[in-house]
């Protein structure tokens, strides 16, 4: 995708029920570099007044994270940006990392010390709705007005 961007909730459920088509999940599970590239993306755009951007990333996952340690820096690192993270995971995995890192009880902490300044992560697991498209979006966006 030549242009990653969607605009709006609508934008979002459009681009989120396509990939569900689509998109074929394998592991192994890495969110460090897509992380990279919405941090590079998100920090390109210089916010003024007149030029206010947010950027929402979701992410579609069904496995274990594999780079843990670099994907908690990377949320570190984006939670001073003007970016909400909401990871929607699919299948029968166990989720309890991705829970960890939606950050509810305490701000999350890299390995370097390094404390996020806000809460950016909102998981939530596919399964918990019954393929309830309606139920499911209230559930993903109900963090972000907290977030922004």
């Amino acid at each position: 995708m030549s242009n990653p961007a969607v605009y709006g909730v609508n934008g979002m459920l459009q681009i989120y029920r396509h990939a569900l088509r689509s998109v074929v999940l394998s592991g192994p599970t890495l969110f460090s570099g897509i992380l990279q590239e919405a941090i590079r993306q998100c920090s390109a755009h210089e916010i003024t007044q007149q030029n206010q951007n947010y950027s929402i990333l979701m992410i579609l996952t069904d496995g274990i994270i594999n780079d843990l340690d670099e994907t908690i820096a990377m949320i570190v690192h984006a939670s001073h940006l003007p970016m909400s993270i909401i990871i929607v995971g699919v299948g029968s995995a166990d989720f309890s990392t991705m829970e960890a890192l939606d950050s509810d009880e305490r701000l999350l902490r890299d390995r370097n010390g390094n404390v996020a300044c806000r809460d950016i992560v909102q998981f939530v697991p596919f399964s918990k709705f019954g393929g309830d498209g309606t139920l499911l979006a209230k559930e993903v966006l109900a963090e972000i007005p907290k977030q922004i």
